[in-house]
């Protein structure tokens, strides 16, 4: 599949979610063994990108370390992670 369609793929399914997702009125309860299942799933999508990556499929893996990212931004958003992404050296620098 070319990255074109690939990418296309993507959009159109996070647009259907967002036709159709509903947010619901009461809080969901979370605990460690939800984030634990969370990271879990995180780090699968991470080893799928290596697998990937080793294979040269990088819109592939680009796209499931984007999904893994994505994962773990959620936990540190929902509160039930702590972590700071590695910066590069510009970054450190202020460039």
């Amino acid at each position: 599949m070319s990255l074109e369609k690939l990418v296309s793929k993507y959009i159109a399914s996070a647009e259907h979610v967002f036709g159709s997702i509903r947010i619901m009125e009461t809080p969901v309860k979370l605990d460690k063994s939800d984030a634990g299942k969370v990271v879990e799933f995180a780090k699968a999508y991470l080893e799928d990108a290596k697998y990937y990556t080793e294979k040269k499929r990088f819109e592939v893996g680009l796209a499931s370390v984007a999904y893994c990212e994505g994962l773990l931004d959620a936990l540190r958003l929902l509160g039930m992670a702590k972590f700071e992404w590695l910066k590069t050296s510009k970054e450190k620098s202020g460039k």
